[in-house]
């Protein structure tokens, strides 16, 4: 089963592409999870939302709606994964607030961050068993045997990103669930993806997972509401193939 959103809702010039005219922005929310099933929150990545602010996205969004939450840059860029106790223990304290809607969080970590797998299993070991947890490494040494088998041990999912219509990372199955982050494609207007690329995504997809599991994909493309665009478009393939997938336009 294929969870389709993008990364994030409030982007301006969404305004008479996505949203009405005349449709307040306190109202977005509600509207985004009409027509997507799940969100990527990327804002608490540079400031961690309070627990309230959690519980009223809980509030106004419906039973089955899953909010994906990019943790907190104190832990992967300052701390650089270090004493992680403090970090992840705010972040759950904040984040539970959402409930059964919250989903999968997102360790993504500097480009710059060489592979520390002590450090990186330390965190892993942060959290409890019912909160799934993606790790999204950016620097070529973290590409080990030693780390899928880090990721495995703790049922982590490696995240896998696209750039360019391309794999960045390998494609790894390291957990019970698949989490594919779409950065930025080649198809014009920029940074809009191809058909190609998409149709090679649900080739990878099908390979990795079942229809039964789920994987969650998120287009991070928002200038221009290419992410919106790129989204109906994945949706409309997977239709056709009869692929699972989640609310998506």
């Amino acid at each position: 089963m294929i969870l389709l959103g993008t990364s994030g809702w409030q982007y301006r010039d969404w305004r008479d592409r996505f949203y009405p005219a005349g449709l307040p922005q306190r109202r977005w929310l509600e509207h985004y999870a009409e027509h997507f099933g799940t969100v990527e929150l990327n804002n608490a990545f540079y400031r961690l939302p309070e627990r309230d602010v959690f519980a009223g996205w809980r509030a106004r969004t419906p039973d089955d709606f899953c909010v994906a939450v990019k943790m907190s840059r104190y832990l992967t860029h300052i701390k650089r994964l270090r004493d992680p106790a403090e970090p992840v223990a705010r972040f759950l304290d904040r984040a539970s607030a959402l409930g059964d809607r919250l989903g999968p969080v997102l360790v993504q970590l500097p480009p710059n961050l060489r592979a520390d797998l002590p450090a990186l299993s330390e965190v892993l070991a942060r959290f409890p068993s019912g909160v799934r947890v993606t790790v999204e490494p950016r620097h070529p040494s973290w590409w080990t045997e030693q780390t899928r088998r880090v990721l495995e041990r703790h049922g982590a999912a490696l995240c896998w990103a696209d750039r360019g219509g391309r794999p960045v990372t390998p494609l790894w199955r390291t957990a019970d669930f698949g989490y594919l982050r779409l950065h930025e494609g080649r198809a014009e207007p920029r940074p809009r993806y191809g058909r190609t690329a998409l149709r090679s995504w649900l080739d990878r997809i099908g390979a990795a997972f079942s229809g039964a599991e789920p994987v969650f994909v998120y287009f991070n493309n928002d200038p221009g509401g290419a992410a919106l665009a790129d989204a109906a478009a994945l949706a409309g393939l997977a239709r056709h193939r009869d692929v699972p997938i989640g609310r998506a336009p």
